[in-house]
């Protein structure tokens, strides 16, 4: 069986990109750490599609529990393959660089970019066997320009972004791409605080984008018609940031 990885996959942008996968006629993993509910609700609708999904229960941003619970998935399932990993799962814990933690620095940095390292590198060597794959990583428009407020969160995008383009370089003679999207303003759990109707004004569409437009995306690079792009940084913001 064919199985997509979608990390932070019980909400927002995470759940919109199991739905869409599920659709391309993958089985779903779907990693969270915290809310059960939303998780299982997410796997409720990609079997609505026919499909099979599981839930796994792991911290991206740690080792252990990564290499224990979904390697230990991949070792109870030899005969299943990854075909498709999505770095989604990220933190936001926005404040200006003066009164911010080492805690908060820590947590950002080591849940988007110390996490695609770890469930990436979990996940690699079947894929370079098996001669095919589709690595997505979830950055961030903060990634590309950096924003006020959170030189946390852009610094882990950013390093995400780099990781992206020289990973892409690795191992695209093994048919993997690796690419990443950058969206801009999202309507997810993470914006609601934002003041919508004003940042809206900032954007050329006069809007935020929604998580299904951002799946939409996502699912055209899993596909087998984006075999010839890789090493690429895909904005969808809205002409926010070009």
């Amino acid at each position: 069986m064919k199985y997509a990885l979608v990390t932070g996959g019980s909400r927002g942008i995470g759940r919109a990109v199991c739905i869409r996968l599920s659709e391309l006629g993958y089985s779903l993993l779907i990693n969270y750490k915290g809310n059960v509910a939303a998780a299982e609700e997410t796997a409720v609708l990609v079997r609505a599609n026919g499909v099979a999904a599981e839930l796994l229960n792991f911290n991206v941003a740690d080792k252990e529990n990564v290499q224990k619970i979904l390697g230990g998935w991949m070792e109870a399932h030899p005969e299943d393959i990854i075909e498709v990993l999505v770095n989604n799962a990220g933190v936001r814990q926005d404040t200006l660089l003066m009164s911010m933690t080492d805690e908060q620095w820590d947590n950002v940095l080591d849940t988007s970019l110390r996490g695609m390292y770890h469930v990436t590198k979990t996940v690699l060597n079947p894929m370079l066997m098996n001669r095919f794959g589709r690595i997505i990583n979830i950055v961030s428009l903060s990634g590309l320009k950096g924003m006020a407020g959170q030189v946390n969160y852009s610094a882990a995008k950013a390093g995400m972004i780099g990781a992206t383009k020289a990973l892409a370089q690795e191992i695209a003679k093994r048919n993997i791409t690796v690419n990443a999207v950058a969206p801009g303003f999202v309507k997810t759990d993470m914006t609601e605080e934002l003041n919508e109707k004003e940042l809206a004004k900032m954007i050329p569409m006069q809007r935020f984008g929604e998580a299904q437009e951002v799946a939409d995306l996502v699912g055209f690079l899993a596909s087998k018609q984006a075999s010839y792009i890789t090493g690429q940084v895909i904005s969808i913001n809205g002409g926010l940031y070009t």
